[in-house]
């Protein structure tokens, strides 16, 4: 017997209320893809780390009813704090590392752009990745779609990981790794470039803004090889895939 289709619902304030309307995009997604019809069990999701159960009491053309009988706290939730900030990439890459990214336990994407990036961003573009985000998550049974972020600068995207930990700055042209990730422990923040590559003052505006210099190894890897790939090291190394 397969899982209850799970579903993103803002507004549910439960105990105090039971009975929940599903629209948008989730409700099209229910009625017309999943073919969710009354009496079906749902799972509900308030991103914010909570699983509600509910029935489906009523289906129509534009949301759907359901009546909300229990809630627990969702139990997939990552306990380590893992920010990607990625360059933009061409076509839908940017998307496959969303996608992937979350399904490793990142928490938050951040995309930006810098001077060797050849991708750009927009606002359709920005709400597709974060859709990407949700479907993802409801995928892998997450309770929480990591939010995805732009930056139209590198700078202020580094400013966006003060507070972290760890602060990883990966390149390829990185003489070594300045810290083992065998060794971090706590909130991390991962930094990869886009198709490009970054600059020489990139690499020292990261250095400035207490990044440590990551190798990516003796072979030059593609963007998104290089962001999923510090993504599963470091959900690892802090204990999330064990």
């Amino acid at each position: 017997m397969s899982a209850p289709k799970r579903f993103f619902c803002n507004g549910i304030n439960y105990p105090e209320e039971s009975e929940i309307l599903l629209d948008g995009e989730e409700f099209i997604h229910a009625k017309t893809v999943l073919r969710v019809t009354e009496g079906t069990e749902i799972t509900l999701l308030d991103n914010a780390g909570n699983e509600y159960t509910a029935i489906v009491t009523k289906v129509d053309k534009r949301s759907l009813s359901a009546h909300i009988t229990g809630a627990m706290r969702g139990e997939r939730e990552p306990a380590a704090d893992i920010y990607l900030l990625t360059g933009a990439l061409k076509g839908d890459k940017t998307e496959f590392v969303v996608q992937k990214a979350c399904e490793l336990g990142v928490s938050k994407v951040g995309v930006f752009s810098s001077r060797y990036c050849s991708a750009y961003m927009n606002e359709n573009k920005l709400e597709r990745l974060n859709k990407v985000s949700r479907e993802a998550a409801k995928q892998c049974m997450r309770s929480v779609a990591p939010e995805v972020v732009f930056f139209e600068d590198f700078k202020s995207a580094l400013q966006s990981a003060q507070g972290y930990e760890n602060k990883l700055f990966f390149c390829e042209f990185a003489n070594g790794s300045e810290r083992s990730l065998k060794d971090i422990c706590g909130a991390t923040a991962l930094v990869v470039g886009s198709e490009g590559g970054f600059a020489d003052e990139e690499y020292e505006l990261a250095r400035a803004a207490g990044f440590a210099g990551m190798s990516l190894g003796k072979r030059i890897l593609r963007a998104e090889t290089a962001a999923v790939a510090v993504c599963a090291l470091a959900a690892f190394n802090l204990g999330e895939l064990e």
